[in-house]
C-alpha cells in the first residue's frame, strides 16, 4: 500500500495533526512517504523521519509560497502518477480540504472525509451528527482520506527519511490565482486543531470582554480559546475559534466549557474530547448530560478561583 501523506506546516514546524496522520499510516506499514510544499521548507523534512516517513518529498519553490491549493494538487498528482502512490492522506484543515478535493477531481479518486481510524484498506468515520461510526471504503484504484483534526496521536517513531526534491511544474491555470493579502489572527498559544486543553465560552459569560476569563484560563492551562457559534454569529470572538457543526472539530485530551448550554450543533464538535467539563449556572443545561464533571454555580465567580488555583500549582 503506497502511501502518501500531505504535511501541511505552520511557523516553521509541521503541524501535529499531519504528523499525527503520518504515524498512523506507518504503524500500518508498507512504503510511506511524506510530502511538503513551500517556499523555504526542506528543513523540516527531519521532522517527517521521526514520524515515520520514509522519504519525504520536497517541494521547495517560491510559487508554492501563499498557501493556495491548485499549485499544490500539481505537485501531488504527478507524485501519485509517476511514483505509483495509490493512497493519499490529509489532517483536516482548510488548506487540506481544497487540495484533497482538488485531487480528487484530477485523478478521478474517491474521498472519504471526516476519517478517525484507518487500517489501510477501510476508514472509520463518524456520520448522523456522530450518533454512529461507520466502516468507509473506495471503489477507485486511487483513495484520498481527510483525517479529523485531533484524531490521531502524533505519537515519535524514531528513524531518520530519505528527502528527495519534487519537481514543481505548474498549469497555467494554476497560475491565474493570486494572494494579495493573507490576515491573521492575532493568537497566543496553540490553535484550537493542535490544543491538548481547550476552554470554550458560550453565551454565559455574558458579553465579549467575557472572554477574558476564558483566555485567563486557558493560558494559565497552556491550552487553546473556543467559541460556540451564537458568540462568533454575535462578534464576540474570532469565527476561527468556532467549534462545531458549522464550525471545527475537536479533540483535546481536557475540554471546559464555560458557559455554554450544549445544543447538538457544539455537541458534534467536541464530543470526542477525552475529558469534557462544564461550568454552567442552569442545572439543567444539555451540555451536563455528556460531560465527564459538571459544576453548576457563577462561572464568574468560579473561574478566576480555578485560574488562581492551576497557576499556583503550575507554580
Amino acid at each position: 500500500m503506497p502511501t502518501l501523506v500531505f504535511l501541511e506546516h505552520h511557523e516553521g514546524e509541521i503541524v501535529r495533526n499531519s504528523l499525527g496522520v503520518l504515524a498512523k499510516a506507518a504503524s500500518l506499514g508498507g512504503d510511506v512517504a511524506g510530502v511538503l510544499t513551500g517556499s523555504g521548507v526542506a528543513g523540516l523534512a527531519a521532522q517527517a523521519g521521526e514520524h515515520g516517513a520514509s522519504r519525504v518529498y520536497v517541494a521547495d519553490d517560491p510559487a508554492l509560497e501563499a498557501p493556495l491549493p491548485q499549485p499544490r494538487v500539481d505537485v501531488l498528482a504527478k507524485l501519485v502518477r509517476d511514483e505509483g502512490y495509490d493512497t493519499v492522506l490529509f489532517a483536516q484543515s482548510v488548506l487540506a480540504a481544497d487540495v484533497a478535493a482538488g485531487l480528487a477531481a484530477r485523478l478521478g479518486a474517491g474521498l472519504n472525509w471526516g476519517l478517525v481510524d484507518f487500517d489501510g484498506t477501510q476508514g472509520r468515520a463518524p456520520q448522523l451528527q456522530d450518533t454512529v461510526v461507520v466502516d468507509v471504503g473506495w471503489t477507485t484504484p486511487v483513495r484520498i482520506g481527510i483525517f479529523r483534526a485531533g484524531a490521531l496521536d502524533a505519537t515519535p517513531l524514531g528513524g531518520e527519511t530519505e528527502v528527495r526534491d519534487a519537481a514543481v511544474e505548474l498549469e497555467d491555470f494554476s497560475l491565474l490565482t493570486e494572494m494579495v493579502e493573507q490576515a491573521h489572527a492575532e493568537q497566543q498559544g496553540p490553535s484550537i486543531e493542535d490544543a491538548d486543553v481547550i476552554v470554550a465560552g458560550g453565551r454565559g459569560l455574558g458579553q465579549p470582554e467575557g472572554f477574558a476569563l476564558a483566555e485567563g484560563l486557558a493560558s494559565a492551562l497552556g491550552g487553546a480559546v473556543a467559541a460556540t457559534r451564537a458568540v462568533v454569529d454575535a462578534g464576540w470572538y474570532p469565527y476561527s475559534s468556532q467549534v462545531g457543526q458549522t464550525g471545527k472539530t475537536v479533540s483535546p485530551k481536557l475540554y471546559i466549557a464555560l458557559g455554554i448550554s450544549g445544543a447538538i450543533q457544539h455537541k458534534v464538535g467536541m464530543q470526542g474530547s477525552n475529558v469534557i467539563v462544564a461550568i454552567n449556572k442552569d442545572p439543567n443545561a444539555p451540555i451536563f448530560e455528556f460531560s465527564d464533571l459538571g459544576v453548576v454555580g457563577d462561572l464568574h465567580t468560579i473561574v478566576p478561583k480555578l485560574t488562581e488555583l492551576v497557576r499556583a500549582r503550575r507554580a
